[in-house]
């Protein structure tokens, strides 16, 4: 039944889940409750009539499993990311054990020129847990890269629900109308960062801006 609800939620990424996932997902649902959060510092909080509109945060250097993808559509990109990443964090990796959840998992992205569109090649990344930043097991999948990303500064947003290509551009219009005009900021590359399953409909996501 597990199987076949996520086989669902995978149709509505335009994705076939392969058999070889059910393992993945019923350690995933057992170990759901313990989820680390990856560090950071919240810098400031920006409200709106007692509710925060936006947050600045840094996050510290750390080692992260990435994967990119260039599936035609996002949601396609991120599944079959994820799917990969889901496969290594609970056992195919070289100290053969589930190595825990960390929330959230980061997409990268980059608008076109024009700005009215995604460029097709996605990374999605998975923060190593305390545990396993000092030594991280190895993938067995070579598409898997273990990398160290820089300290980051991001200004931060709340949205809940799918996140699709147009989902993603109308959060970005929306923040850089929040934000007004300001060159702090990076205007082609943005972070969409997912804090649950994507079996979940009304799920938390935010939209992070880079800062220079």
């Amino acid at each position: 039944r597990l199987f076949a609800h996520w086989e669902a939620v995978a149709s509505t990424h335009r994705v076939s889940l392969p058999r070889e996932m059910a393992g993945p997902i019923a350690q995933m649902v057992r170990h759901s409750q313990a989820r680390e959060p990856v560090p950071y510092v919240s810098l400031s909080q920006h409200g709106k009539c007692e509710e925060a509109a936006y947050e600045e945060r840094r996050y510290p250097a750390g080692k992260w499993a990435c994967v990119t993808m260039g599936e035609p559509m996002y949601e396609q990109s991120i599944s079959m990311s994820f799917m990969k990443l889901m496969r290594y964090i609970c056992k195919e990796n070289s100290v053969g054990c589930h190595l825990g959840m960390t929330v959230p998992v980061l997409n990268e992205i980059h608008l076109t020129k024009e700005g009215t569109e995604l460029e097709r090649e996605v990374l999605t990344a998975y923060y190593l847990p305390g545990a396993f930043q000092q030594n991280p097991p190895v993938p067995m999948d070579p598409e898997i890269h273990i990398t160290e990303r820089a300290p980051l500064r991001v200004i931060t947003r709340v949205f809940y629900g799918m996140t699709t290509e147009e989902t993603i551009l109308r959060e970005i219009s929306l923040f850089w109308e929040l934000l007004g005009s300001t060159d702090t900021v990076l205007r082609e590359t943005y972070i969409v960062a997912s804090y649950e399953n994507p079996s979940i409909p009304q799920r938390r996501n935010e939209i992070w801006f880079i800062c220079q």
